[in-house]
Formats: structure tokens, C-alpha cells, sequence
């Protein structure tokens, strides 16, 4: 069978949840979630029409080949994707209705004030020779709660929870706070960022209620490996499991 996307064994994923009807799976960084420009056969997307293709195809591109939502490529941490028609069409509904609560726990500069708050700046996207995001008044509308966990001389480790899902939003609310997120390489301005080996943001929870048992569940990755001594280099302790 010729699939629309073109299976890639090559990409390198982590299985945190499968069933019959969604898997939730953790993406590496330095991986984009779907096939585009420059990566028309090596993102997620790509690697898992090896394991899943038949269903996946079914579910078509208008359905977003089962992806219901994304991660950038430096981001790290989980991804929802549907594996049957009504499961995704419910885990969709879902989403517009804000019932999918996404866990990110991020490296900032600086200590926020106040330790907890929530960010509501609209943001729009700009096309160029890649999309970015802004702050500006006629954007959508952005919602970023977050909660400062711990702090060094320097940088904080904050846990951050978005109400929306707009492009790269937690990296353009922490910026416009005036902590941008540590390794950010966009929305950093001109501030002295210390040496890390990738932008220091990772999607550690995802809940949501299961579409066919219609209950409630939570999905967590840890801190990623690739993390752990930056951590502890910014003085830094590894994140508590998220909400507590």
C-alpha cells in the first residue's frame, strides 16, 4: 500500500501510552512533528506511518494524519495522536473546549514576579521564510498560566500550563514576561544566555478524557536525559511529577 506519508524506521520515538485508540508518544528534540519544508520525510509524522500507517492513512489529512496537536522541533515531551475517526474527533472536541490540560516545565531566566500568575497576551503568526509568533493586540487570543518551582543566582525552573494552543506560546509569553526560556534562540532579544545544548522546554504532562472509556487520564515523561546536567550545572533539582 503507497501511504500519503512516507513511513521513515529512521525516526526515533518513545511509546508512553498505546491502545486501540490513541497512542501518546514522546518526540526527541531536534524532531519536527509533521513533514514540511526541509523535512519532508524525517519528522514524527514520518516515523510513525512505519508502525501505524494503515490506520493513520485512514484517518486522512484532513484529520491531521492523527496528530491533534504539535510540538516545535526544539521542543521535547508528548504528543497526542488518534488512531480511529471518532477518537480523534473527540479528542478534538475536547481540545477546542480546553479540556486537554498540557504540562510544560521550562529553564527561564530570572525569578518571574509574581512566583505565580497568568499570562494573557494575543499572539499572531508571521510568515516569512519560517513562521514566528508576536505579541499583538488585533492576535489571537493566548492564555498561559505557570508557577515559578524553584530558583538559582540566575535561571528558574517554572511549570507552565497553556490555556490555547497558539504558535510557540510559552516561549512568546516568557519572553514578554522578561524571562525567556532558556537555549531560545528566537524571542530572546539581546539577553546573555548561558551555553546549553538546546532550548530548555519540555512537554512533561498531558491529560484528557479517554474517548471511549470516557475517563480521565494523565500521561507524564520525565525530565529528559539530555537535560540533567544543565540542571544541575544552573543549580538546579529535577522538576517534581507535574501539579505537585
Amino acid at each position: 500500500m503507497e501511504y500519503a506519508i512516507q513511513p521513515n524506521n529512521r525516526v526515533a520515538y518513545q511509546i508512553c501510552f498505546a491502545d486501540d485508540d490513541l497512542l501518546v508518544v514522546e518526540k526527541p528534540p531536534g524532531l519536527v512533528t509533521q513533514p514540511g519544508k526541509k523535512h519532508e520525510h524525517d519528522s514524527l509524522l514520518n516515523g510513525l506511518f512505519c508502525d501505524y500507517g494503515n490506520l493513520l492513512q485512514n484517518l486522512g489529512e484532513s484529520r491531521g494524519w492523527g496528530l491533534l496537536h504539535r510540538l516545535d522541533k526544539e521542543t521535547s515531551g508528548l504528543v497526542l495522536v488518534a488512531l480511529r475517526v471518532r477518537s480523534y474527533e473527540r479528542l478534538l472536541e475536547q481540545f477546542k473546549k480546553r479540556q486537554v490540560k498540557k504540562t510544560y516545565w521550562a529553564i527561564v531566566m530570572g525569578s518571574p514576579r509574581p512566583a505565580q500568575g497568568v499570562i494573557q497576551k494575543p499572539i499572531a503568526e508571521i510568515v516569512g521564510q519560517t513562521k514566528r509568533a508576536v505579541i499583538k493586540r488585533d492576535g489571537q487570543q493566548a492564555i498561559t498560566a505557570y508557577r515559578v518551582i524553584q530558583s538559582s543566582e540566575k535561571v528558574s525552573l517554572i511549570e507552565a500550563l497553556p490555556k490555547t494552543g497558539r504558535l510557540h506560546q510559552v516561549r512568546v509569553h516568557m519572553a514578554a514576561l522578561g524571562h525567556p526560556i532558556v537555549g531560545e534562540s528566537v524571542y530572546a532579544d539581546k539577553a546573555d544566555l548561558p551555553a546549553v545544548p538546546r532550548l530548555c522546554l519540555h512537554a512533561a504532562a498531558l491529560s484528557f478524557v479517554h474517548p471511549r472509556t470516557d475517563r480521565r487520564m494523565q500521561v507524564l515523561s520525565p525530565w529528559p536525559s539530555d537535560l540533567q546536567k544543565t540542571l544541575k550545572r544552573l543549580g538546579l533539582d529535577p522538576p517534581p511529577e507535574p501539579g505537585r
